[in-house]
């Protein structure tokens, strides 16, 4: 028998194993507190493994010729992991007739897992001072940091207040989230994922890297959350918790940053930006009949209620003092309320000792509403009310079921078969359609404006489908078979996405008037100068500086943006894996799984098709070098794929617009911020014509003229070595060495005037000149495209284009990241729990991933890198989340048997920064002209990282009471966020523009730390 048993990352279940030399061909059996019993020989080596346990607590209980002689109680399971209960010596053993032990001497190391992964339990949950987040969880491990809050209001749940995270150098859209093995990862975009109310969580797990050929579908991270589930006792209880925000922190206003035509002078003051958070819980679960049916159910509602300065649109959190907008100082003081209702409800139906099933419902709706009241900034005071702001409701609803049966002692089969539905709706209150919204006021002339900004009450940009929906559905199969020291697990992993009447369009009569500015000699988009001889060959936009009004480089732009598809994203794969017992020491597990991927555009016709060669190869290793658990030596290197998220057909598949027609102006009316004395700049396809960089002229778009032919999936590999080591019967310490290297992506390109130029080179000339070649086709970034042009006598042409000779680039795709870690943790004892971690990593290279930070990009997959090869140019450089140094402590301690304190502690040295303005020491806008987007200030190269922000340090600290004369069922909370009331820098904006018009947001503050905040809180549980 193999004393390895499957247990698999993002698994809902656990495993236990050990020793039993004195007891060969006895029997071990163990049973959970929800009825769970199952049965297993100790072989002839005293090794005896039991798989695929549903989390919990159990007893374990060893068996000779029908007599118990040891016993272990209290023996807690975590997902995803071995736990290893070895019994008594052979000399003890024959002179025993029952001996009970608690879970308190189980080894602390696993060693039977080659992964990196946390596990935080629901008593850990309930003790440490932490935001209520699956994210902020994910916070406690190694290598995890926080996305830029840019990104907030992003995915699912888009009106809460929840940051994202990024795992090992990944970008915050590359990681899956999981609810009892459910991928309930955001459908649409890939921005975080379904979770399950807080005080429902059983454990989760975060895993960093390393995990088996099971799983997939991320090369960022795992966030897996395991459920509660009823017992053989009844329980039930409660929580209120109440932030109020007369004990928040004033959070600190925001000034415009050096370097900033407007340094020093206030842009947003923010003290006032404060809110209530009030949140109450209840759960009940036990036996609907004993040892057989379990019921847990819970519900969860938070309300939060604030007020703050705004500028006018969602701010995706209510209340928040963190991020800030970039395009116009706040005008109104907005009044908000978000509505986050949750519930939860498990079964478990324990059919006999062979067979469970287990039924799992979950969902979280959100509801965020505004009202916005005028704001005279010099005296800091509301006045009457303005209009109300946009509400947002979102929401997803899962059920899954998943059955297991014990076929054998051997032969272990699982089903799981889930699906969750999710809406996505938001309308403005007294949407009035005949406003035209202003876009860019911070760039209107100010010798107009008088260093004001016009605008008016079209305060909401960009409207969405109402009738967008989402779909996923999830089937798993997976069969595990011991035989000898060996255990194979294969099985099956599908996954289908729909994404319905997902879109949006510009609000008012369909398009905005968008204010910028520029050196009025320069051409606002290509030219000869940027361009060269090949010039006319690209877009180009004349200067403003040769028309009326323009001057001194300020010029407006009619800008009309549209898009609306219903999409699907199919993904499938096989594995199979063995996990090899070499000898009672050494484990080896070797697997391989078969990824497919295939995205369809609106009418159902496949636009990729990533389905051949996509073999990912999984190795790794734990040594037990004593023999006892004690010093773990592991490691492990494997491959990754990601698919495109459901979005990208959107732009790159679907008949998406996004142009603009340019003037000058003499005027602006101060009552509507619309632009007077209009004259119109020619452009390359003449006066008052729309132009678009990327040729988005809502035309439909040929699925065959989508992608590279040649395209392939993103995939990243992975390199991990480290120990673990008990330091007596009190610690563990140990080391870990990570790399990563992005081996491929995908994103888009769209150079038209290098396609039309090659075409030309190779006499390919039957095709339309103004709208054959697109704006963008998905690439792999750093490998020769092969794409295809539409001829008007029919069938297409296979245009090859080399990377550098053809497209221009002189540097290929790069990410890596190397990482040291060194821990020290002292498991609980009864007394005091602690872990301190530091981590030194790197990251760097050209592209962050599928999204942006530093510009606050969310275009999964068709960000502004790659798309023309000036962008690239000194892209080289530490990335949007390089923290060279982290420290993480945190623990709690159990001062009496009625008072315990906690504490949280994060250090991080400071985020990389950018600066991006016009390209070359001329400061031009060349290729497609997109502007201040070049690795250039001043004429000057800039390359990422260039600067740094500050240091951060966050201390938290909690205690709670749990009385004796309320037999300690009743407690009293208290939680303190960010004692020190650090509110740190923690994002700039890049955008420098060029030396003649510097941007006045430039080096603005994006994000700072959130303010200290005091969490008030009573629990009853019985």
């Amino acid at each position: 028998m193999s004393a390895f048993t499957p247990v698999h990352a993002q698994a809902t279940t656990g495993s236990i194993f050990g020793q039993a030399p004195a007891a060969a061909g006895g029997t071990v059996t163990v049973q959970s507190a929800s009825g769970v019993t199952r049965q297993t020989t100790v072989d002839a080596s005293g090794r005896y493994a039991i798989g695929a346990l549903p989390v919990g607590t159990y007893t374990v209980t060893l068996q000779r010729d029908g007599q118990t002689v040891d016993t272990r109680s209290n023996v807690q399971l975590r997902v995803g992991a071995g736990t290893d209960v070895s019994f008594v010596s052979a000399a003890n053993a024959q002179n025993l007739s029952a001996v009970t032990v608690t879970a308190n001497s189980v080894p602390a190391i696993d060693v039977t897992q080659v992964d990196s992964r946390t596990v935080i339990t629901s008593q850990q949950l309930a003790r440490l001072p932490l935001a209520r987040s699956a994210e902020a969880i994910a916070l406690l491990a190694p290598g995890t940091v926080e996305g830029s809050d840019t990104f907030m209001g992003m995915g699912m749940g888009a009106s809460s207040p929840r940051k994202l995270v990024s795992f090992g150098g990944s970008s915050v859209t590359e990681n899956a989230y999981y609810i009892n093995g459910f991928n309930t990862t955001d459908p649409i975009s890939g921005f975080g994922g379904l979770t399950l109310p807080y005080g429902s969580i059983d454990q989760e797990e975060i895993l960093s890297g390393g995990y088996g050929a099971a799983y997939g579908r991320s090369d960022g991270g795992v966030i897996s959350q395991v459920g509660k589930r009823g017992t053989n006792e009844w329980h039930f209880g409660g929580q209120v918790l109440w932030k109020p925000k007369a004990l928040q922190g004033d959070p600190r206003d925001i000034y415009y940053g050096p370097g900033s035509p407007n340094a020093g002078q206030l842009y947003w003051r923010r003290g006032d930006n404060k809110s209530t958070t009030t949140t109450i819980d209840a759960y009940a679960g036990g036996p609907l009949i004993k040892d057989r049916l379990f019921l847990f159910a819970s519900v969860e509602a938070e309300r939060i209620e604030g007020t703050g300065a705004s500028g006018g649109t969602a701010s995706g959190a209510v209340g928040d003092a963190a991020g800030v907008g970039v395009n116009a100082p706040p005008t109104y003081n907005n009044h908000t309320r978000l509505d986050d209702p949750k519930w939860y409800a498990k079964l478990d139906w324990n059919i006999n000792d062979n067979n469970l099933l287990e039924l799992t419902g979950a969902s979280n709706k959100s509801s965020y509403r505004g009202n916005l009241y005028q704001y005279d900034y010099a005296t800091g005071k509301q006045g009457a009310f303005d209009h109300p702001d946009l509400h947002i409701k979102d929401g997803s609803d899962l059920y899954l079921g998943k059955f297991t049966s014990y076929l054998t002692d051997d032969l272990t089969l699982s089903v799981l078969y889930g699906r969750m539905k999710g809406t996505h709706y938001n309308e403005l209150p007294g949407y009035d359609p005949t406003l035209i919204p202003i876009a860019g006021q911070t760039s209107q002339n100010p010798a107009i404006t008088g260093g004001q900004t016009f605008g008016n009450a079209q305060t909401v940009g960009q409207l969405f489908d109402p009738q967008h929906t989402t779909k996923n559905t999830n089937l798993r199969v997976d069969l595990s078979y011991t035989l000898g020291d060996h255990t194979l697990t294969g099985g099956i992993d599908n996954q289908d996405v729909r994404d319905s009447h997902d879109g949006q369009f510009t609000s008012g009569p369909g398009y905005a008037w968008a204010y910028a500015e520029g050196d009025p000699a320069s051409w606002i988009t290509g030219g000869p100068e940027a361009n060269g001889p090949g010039w006319q060959g690209y877009p180009w936009v004349r200067p403003p500086g040769e028309y009326a009004g323009g001057e001194t480089g300020y010029y407006v732009s009619k800008q009309i943006f549209a898009n609306s598809a219903s999409v699907r994203v199919k993904q499938q794969a096989q594995y199979l894996e063995d996990a090899w017992q070499i000898n009672d020491r050494w484990l080896v597990k070797i697997g391989v799984r078969n990824d497919q991927f295939t995205n369809y555009n609106g009418d159902g016709t496949p636009y990729l098709r990533l389905t051949n060669k996509q073999l990912a190869p999984r190795l790794g290793f734990t040594w037990d070098v004593n023999g006892d658990s004690s010093l773990k030596v592991y490691g492990n290197a494997g491959r990754y794929y990601l698919a495109v998220p459901a979005s990208v057909a959107l732009r790159s598949a679907g008949s998406s617009t996004f142009t603009n027609v340019y003037y000058t102006y003499t005027g602006i009316d101060p009552a509507t911020g619309y632009p007077t004395g209009l004259t119109p700049i020619d452009t390359s396809r003449g006066l008052e014509q729309p132009i678009s960089a990327n040729s988005e002229y809502g035309q439909p778009r040929d699925p065959r003229t989508a992608a590279a032919t040649n395209i392939k999936s993103e995939y990243q590999d992975e390199f991990i070595l480290g120990f673990d080591k008990s330091l007596g019967v009190n610690w563990v310490a140990g080391a870990k060495a990570t790399f990563r290297r992005l081996g491929r992506a995908i994103d888009d390109w769209g150079d038209t005037g290098r396609i039309a130029a090659k075409m030309a080179e190779l006499g390919m000339d039957d095709y339309d000149k103004v709208n054959g070649i697109k704006g963008s086709y998905l690439i792999n970034p750093g490998e020769n495209p092969v794409i295809q042009v539409a001829r008007l006598s029919g069938g297409y042409y296979q245009v090859p284009l080399d990377w550098k000779k053809d497209m221009g680039f002189n540097t290929t795709l790069k990410r890596k990241y190397y990482a040291l870690e060194m821990y020290l943790e002292h498991p609980f004892d009864g007394k005091w729990y602690g872990k301190v971690d530091y981590l030194f990593s790197r990251n760097y290279g050209n592209t962050e991933g599928q999204v942006r930070s530093d510009i606050g990009q969310v275009d999964v997959s068709a960000t502004v890198d790659w798309d023309y090869s000036q962008v690239m140019d000194y892209a080289n450089g530490a990335l949007s989340n390089d923290r060279r140094h982290q420290i993480k402590a945190y623990g709690y301690y159990q001062v009496t048997p009625e008072w315990m304190v906690s504490g949280n502690v994060a250090i991080l040295s400071g985020a990389p920064k950018t600066c991006l303005g016009l390209y070359g020491a001329d400061e031009t806008n060349p290729g497609l002209g997109y502007g201040a987007f070049y690795h250039f200030c001043d004429g000057t190269p800039v390359s990422p990282g260039y600067k740094r922000e500050a240091w951060t340090y966050l201390l938290s600290l909690g205690a709670e009471y749990r009385p004796d004369w309320a037999s300690r069922r009743l407690a009293f909370h208290v939680q303190v966020y960010n004692v020190l009331d650090q509110q740190r820098i923690t994002q700039t904006n890049g955008r420098y523009g060029s030396s003649a018009n510097v941007r006045p947001t430039y080096n603005l503050p994006l994000s700072t730390q959130q303010p200290r905040y005091v969490q008030l809180g009573i629990t009853y549980d019985y």
